[in-house]
């Protein structure tokens, strides 16, 4: 609490009245006192009255003057408490909170974005304030709150779904979808949407036209894969029986979906020659395996054929070091998965070869050409290899 300067809390101040009161008290005594004693006196002297009355002048200026010093202390003292009493708040604190959060609010028509978790709070006008609180459900929460000056009001609203009333579940909506039409060999999903309202366990039962077709995967479930290799020109009809098991006729229901099987039309698959390199150095070689790695990582379904071929007056061994510095490079410096390489010994031509091939996944695979016998070739002794 704040006071005025120089003055006492009110203990302080009821403390010091209650002193006055005393030393008032002891005024008057001496009050009562001078004027018993002054009839009982022998005569005085002119001198003797002066200075009596001088006395008694004296004291009753004093008394006068610790009178008003008392009622001026009381009055500074007690002016804070007094005005701290009857100053009034100019606002009240409503807080808001509501679970879910995220429910739109407005207060006195005036929206303020959405409610919380936790409390937001207001401050606001003392007096009743209209709330709306639009519910999950769009329904609109109104209460009419009455907001105290200086005071928080709190508000919580729970929003509590009322449970839907009980009825018959059955009968009950199915719907199968599957896509109208799909290339042979492409995998066909049938999806069911059920509508159902009761609490028992829903039975799948799928039927697939032509029997012999078949369920790859979700049999029992409500959602099917169906492959259609072999249907080109057909059509794969899907139907599906539900029921809850309660062997009421309502609770049985069917739904079917078509999808057309377009015939596939039949690719040629040809393997191609992708480069080839006649008395190449090592260098010029791992420059043409480049190309041929970019060309395999492009298209995953294909796969690389290296033939190498052995010169008339090579060095024995020859062929073997062409095919495993292809196959090496290719696969530790480039990366290439070791099972998409095919390293084929061709044989032997007029000098040293490498031929690159590029070769569709069941495509029929490219055939060595060599051009000389082994018989006539005149090997020469194992080159040495280079150092560096």
């Amino acid at each position: 609490m704040r006071y005025a300067s120089g003055s006492k809390p009110d203990a302080d101040a009821d403390t010091e009245s209650h002193t006055n009161t005393d030393s008032r008290t002891g005024v008057a005594a001496v009050a009562g006192h001078r004027i018993a004693g002054y009839g009982s006196r022998p005569e005085t002297t002119e001198e003797q009255k002066i200075v009596l009355t001088r006395r008694f002048i004296l004291k009753d200026f004093k008394f006068v003057s610790a009178a008003l010093l008392a009622l001026l202390f009381v009055c500074v003292c007690s002016s804070p408490s007094v005005f701290a009493k009857t100053k009034r708040a100019r606002f009240g604190t409503m807080k808001i909170m509501t679970t879910p959060g995220g429910l739109l609010l407005t207060i006195d028509g005036k929206a303020h974005g959405e409610t919380l978790t936790e409390y937001r709070s207001f401050d606001l006008e003392p007096g009743v304030h209209n709330v709306v609180v639009k519910l999950p459900n769009g329904s609109l929460w109104t209460r009419e709150i009455e907001v105290p000056a200086g005071r928080i009001k709190c508000v919580m609203v729970n929003y509590r779904p009322l449970p839907a009333p009980p009825k018959s579940p059955c009968p009950f909506p199915v719907n199968v979808s599957a896509p109208k039409s799909v290339g042979e060999g492409e995998i066909i999903t049938y999806a069911a949407d059920v509508s159902y309202a009761g609490t028992a366990g829903l039975k799948y039962n799928w039927t697939i036209s032509p029997s012999s077709a078949h369920i790859m995967s979700g049999a029992g479930s409500p959602t099917i894969t169906v492959d259609s290799t072999g249907f080109g020109g057909q059509r794969i009809i899907a139907t599906l029986s539900v029921d809850d098991g309660s062997a009421d006729p309502m609770c049985m229901q069917t739904a079917q979906a078509v999808s057309v099987v377009a015939a596939m039309e039949k690719k040629i698959l040809v393997a191609r020659e992708f480069d080839e390199c006649d008395n190449c150095t090592f260098d010029d070689q791992k420059a043409r395996l480049d190309n041929l790695a970019v060309e395999l990582q492009n298209d995953p379904a294909t796969i690389g054929y290296v033939i190498a071929y052995g010169g008339r007056t090579s060095p024995i061994g020859q062929i073997d070091r062409l095919m495993t510095r292809a196959r090496d490079y290719l696969t530790n410096e480039r990366g290439i998965d070791g099972s998409r390489i095919v390293i084929v010994n061709g044989g032997f031509r007029e000098s040293d070869s490498v031929e690159l091939w590029i070769v569709p996944r069941g495509a029929t695979p490219p055939r060595a050409t060599p051009t000389v016998q082994a018989g006539e070739v005149k090997s020469n002794a194992p080159a040495r290899r280079r150092r560096g």
